[in-house]
């Protein structure tokens, strides 16, 4: 199990207890410093109070279980309103909403309704075009605020 798995496995009754959702659990290293990020999520949002006390709760459980060989900081934070989407479970929920993707190849963005996710693939619908992208050629995939065109 890679150190991100055992994070939330040890993290999952803490968020429960708190009544928040663990989103997402990433362990990464950028620049010379490793980071174990939280992304935590509930029905009515996030505030900086759940973050904190997901923080506190999780902190020393995570020093005494001593899987991370590492020094690395610890964050937890909300996923935002344009999450990412990285989990089967994350695309079944969404379904019937607007998302924006990033291609690799060729680079572009689509934006429109996500209408389907089976085996990695989305389908997505795009004006009167309809789209089915493997996860694989997605640079990312998020939900769309299209709180701008409002």
């Amino acid at each position: 199990m890679d150190i991100a798995a055992r994070a939330k496995q040890l993290a999952q009754p803490h968020a429960e207890q708190l009544g928040l959702t663990l989103w997402d659990v990433r362990f990464l290293k950028e620049g010379a410093h490793w980071y174990l990020r939280f992304w935590i999520d509930k029905p009515d949002g996030i505030g900086l109070d759940d973050c904190e006390a997901l923080s506190r709760a999780i902190d020393q459980p995570l020093d005494d279980a001593n899987f991370i060989q590492q020094q690395y900081s610890l964050e937890v934070c909300s996923p935002g309103i344009e999450r990412e989407l990285t989990r089967d479970e994350h695309f079944a929920q969404y379904i019937g909403s607007k998302i924006r993707v990033k291609m690799k190849h060729p680079p572009q963005e689509l934006v429109g309704e996500l209408t389907g996710y089976v085996a990695k693939t989305l389908t997505l619908a795009c004006d009167d075009e309809t789209h089915e992208i493997t996860l694989k050629s997605a640079a990312w995939v998020k939900l769309y605020d299209d709180f701008d065109e409002a």
